[in-house]
């Protein structure tokens, strides 16, 4: 700890979360008697705290005008046309739109009227506030080398877990968008393969804690909205890069006795590549990721203490050979000035090899009894088509859109498995071949308001997989018998949403509503002797959303918050079909699985000052029909002791916290941002019914404790534009279904410099620097307790090369 302590003295990440977002308003010029359209009426921003003229524009031919690039602040818009009496409408750019309409302005003549002050209109020039954080992946050294997973790990509130999965105050229960659209890359509801994507062509990173109504109601943790690059420069644009790295560079634990226990030194290639081509009628964008890795470690320990005095050492050591390329491209027309329409594609191809040597020791006389070892071949994907149209009314931000998007996903999985033991020598294998079928439409209507905007739309969205599921037995098959060897999982959405915003000089209002009909089916075949009947149920709900946000002073706001989300099991929590990695800890799902629902309420203080800013939040959420995986035995084997994972609805919960998030400029070199998070997590007591392999009574213990992390960012910049960052972040102790996970914390390091006449960019990263970022948790369950250690890849170095074709 004194060696990261005395480098963060010396050294330094910034992800800046206050970014400006100039503001733009628009409005129309009227003779007040005639209603008729003013041409070339001058409109002029003035500073209302100085009397400095900003900007200034002239009506066209229609009485429109529009100016952009306003900061934040007060302002004066003046109107005025010869032979009319000169108009002042005051204007304060805000903190919750980025575009604000004045409506009509009335002129009139000089012989009729006197000068007279219209609405107050409130507009957005902050980027990141107390409601939303935007993080630049250009000050994210770190990050932008590696995936996304690496690129969200550092940020300011976000931790991740084992699993890959990311985690906001505490829940992995999260929404995670691409250019603010569900997406196969990240996973339609449910998080998946962020590990994987590479970060090269991600522009910045959305963190929505309190979503509004406009976005759907999955994620009771909130929404993290990820932004590509989008350069929207005539002509021809070209970005290229490639990252080299090496990971695992030294083992956290010893393997047990195998002959090729578990890879280290994973070399890794990342080349990347980003093309467009603008002109006044259309914009052409094609983008490509790639990822090759040779010896991608995923090492898990556990160690078994039964109660009849046994014990039991085994280890997974699962050894990856990876290949991954994403490649999308599109076209966005500009049919005229209010019209665009815009087809894109998307395939993801993944194909890997994992191999391990699994052995099971006894601790007693350490003799191996049992030896467990197989081959996967994997190939996962999608491939996507996306149909978008987009109307743009005369006022800027008033617009209606549709999109219609389908995206077909795979998964074939075949698993060779083998054992030599004192009970069986045998082989047997498993082929899994899944599809995934969603086709969401959406329409979405925004109109901006004198004091805000109104948003409202629909959405229709269908998925549906097909899974068939070989088995091949050998002798003494471990294997279940009565699977059956097909299931099809279906969910049917059909939503609605209203918002409203509203926001005077000292207060703004934020309320909305999303209703949404769900149909889930699950059909099972008959031949499948633990679940006795396909599954099939609908739900109607409400979800509200109410902000009220109330500023004390130009530099100290307090905001509250209440919103209802839900998390729905996706098909992985579902599958029937087991995992056999591990044969005594085994992985299934339960395809009578419920939504879990989840009602929040927060109050956040935020106060600024010239070189930084704080958020200080205190939350509690309400959580019913939490699910989760729980560890249990299984009474049937007479040979071996068998553990089941297995997914199950256990009651209720809560989960309550404080949060603080800062940021300070030390100096015009020297940046500091990071966060503490202090959270209580209680999941009540419930007795439920396990079925699988065989219907069982199983109790739920209430646990209660109290856990945080932290995480701190400093960035440090140089001559000639080189930048050095340096982060850390800190998990403390936790308490898990059925026991703890203990503390855990990472050192990362990135260093960029511009080359080739700064059209270039090296750079250097390294994370987990001190490899203590792995996972151990504590299990208590019904006749055993364990310890569960994931040494997964977290160490890595890397060296990139970007480079722009201007």
């Amino acid at each position: 700890m004194k060696i990261t302590i005395t480098i963060l003295a010396l050294l330094s990440v910034t992800m800046t979360a206050h970014a400006q977002v100039d503001a733009t308003v628009s409005g129309r010029v009227v003779d007040a008697t005639t209603s008729q359209a003013l041409p070339f009426v001058t409109i002029t921003a003035i500073d209302a705290l100085n009397d400095n003229t900003i900007t200034g524009v002239l009506t066209d031919a229609q009485g429109r005008f529009v100016i952009a690039g306003l900061p934040e602040g007060n302002f004066n818009i003046r109107s005025e046309f010869t032979g009319y009496t000169a108009t002042i409408t005051p204007l304060l750019v805000g903190s919750l739109n980025d575009i604000y309409n004045l409506g009509e302005i009335e002129l009139r003549r000089q012989s009729e009227a006197m000068e007279e002050v219209i609405a107050t209109a409130i507009q957005q020039a902050q980027g990141a506030s107390i409601d939303q954080r935007v993080f630049s992946m250009a000050n994210n050294v770190v990050g932008s080398a590696g995936s996304l997973l690496d690129a969200l790990r550092g940020l300011p509130g976000v931790t991740v877990d084992q699993d890959g999965n990311v985690l906001l105050r505490g829940s992995d229960r999260i929404s995670v968008l691409i250019d603010g659209k569900y997406s196969s890359i990240t996973g339609f509801g449910n998080q998946s393969g962020l590990d994987s994507v590479p970060a090269a062509n991600i522009d910045r990173i959305e963190i929505i804690n309190n979503p509004s109504a406009a976005f759907d109601a999955a994620g009771m943790a909130g929404v993290i909205n990820i932004i590509y690059k989008e350069d929207l420069e005539n002509g021809l644009n070209i970005d290229a890069g490639l990252t080299i790295g090496s990971g695992t560079l030294s083992k956290q634990k010893a393997d047990l006795p195998t002959d090729l226990g578990s890879f280290s030194q994973n070399q890794k290639i990342i080349p990347s590549l980003n093309v467009n081509y603008n002109d006044a009628d259309r914009r052409l964008f094609l983008q490509s990721e790639f990822l090759l890795q040779d010896d991608l470690p995923n090492n898990e320990f556990t160690t078994r203490y039964y109660d009849d005095g046994s014990t039991i050492f085994s280890q997974v050591p699962e050894n990856r050979e990876q290949e991954q390329y994403i490649i999308s491209g599109g076209m966005d027309r500009y049919i005229d000035d209010s019209n665009i329409f815009s087809v894109s594609a998307a395939i993801d191809f993944e194909t890997h090899t994992d191999v391990a040597q699994v052995p099971f020791v006894d601790a007693a006389t350490m003799a191996r009894n049992r030896f467990w070892f197989w081959e996967e071949n994997e190939d996962t994907g999608f491939f996507n088509v996306a149909f978008d149209y987009e109307h743009l009314f005369p006022e800027p931000g008033h617009e209606i859109s549709m999109s219609l998007q389908y995206t077909r996903g795979w998964e074939d999985e075949a698993y060779y498995l083998n054992e030599v033991s004192p009970v069986r020598v045998g082989t047997d294998m498993t082929h899994l071949d899944a599809e995934e079928n969603t086709l969401p439409f959406q329409i979405d209507y925004v109109r901006p308001l004198r004091s805000g905007r109104i948003e409202t739309g629909v959405r229709l969205q269908k998925r549906w997989i097909p899974i068939t599921y070989d088995v091949a037995r050998g002798v003494g098959s471990v294997i279940y018998e009565g699977l059956g060897d097909w299931s099809e999982w279906s969910e049917d959405i059909y939503a609605g949403y209203a918002n409203y915003v509203h926001e005077q000089q000292r207060y703004a209002l934020e309320a909305g509503f999303r209703i949404e009909q769900t149909d889930v089916n699950y059909d099972l075949p008959l031949e499948n002797i633990y679940y006795d009947q396909s599954d099939a149920y609908d739900y109607f709900e409400v979800y509200p959303n109410v902000r009220a946000t109330f500023k004390l002073s130009p530099t100290n706001s307090i905001a509250a918050y209440y919103n209802n989300r839900v998390d729905r099991p996706g098909e992985p929590e579902l599958r029937i079909f087991p995992k056999y990695d591990d044969p005594e800890l085994l992985k299934v799902g339960n395809p009578y699985l419920r939504p879990q629902f989840t009602e929040t309420l927060e109050v956040s203080f935020e106060h600024l000052w010239n070189s930084g800013s704080t958020i200080l939040s205190a939350y509690h959420r309400n959580i019913k029909d939490p699910f989760t995986r729980i560890f249990a035995i299984d009474p049937t084997n007479a040979d071996y002791d068998i553990v089941n994972k297995i997914y199950q609805n256990v009651g209720s919960g809560t989960n309550s916290g404080i949060e603080l998030i800062f940021s300070q400029d030390v100096n015009a070199a020297w940046e500091l941002n990071g966060s503490l998070n202090w959270y209580k997590s209680i999941i009540d007591a419930d007795q439920v019914t396990l079925l699988f392999p065989v219907v069982r009574p199983f109790i739920v213990e209430r646990s209660e404790a109290d856990t945080w992390d932290a995480s701190v960012n400093s960035s440090r910049t140089f001559g000639n534009g080189m930048q050095l960052q340096v982060s850390l972040s800190y998990y403390g102790d936790k308490v898990i279904a059925q026991g703890t996970q203990d503390a855990r914390s990472s050192v990362d390091i990135g260093f960029t410099m511009p080359v080739l006449d700064a059209k270039g960019e090296l750079l250097l990263t390294v994370t987990d620097l001190f490899n203590d970022f792995g996972v151990k948790q504590n299990i208590t369950g019904a006749g055993f307790n364990a310890i569960y250690e994931n040494y997964y890849e977290t160490q890595v170095v890397s060296v990139g090369l970007n480079y722009q074709f201007r």
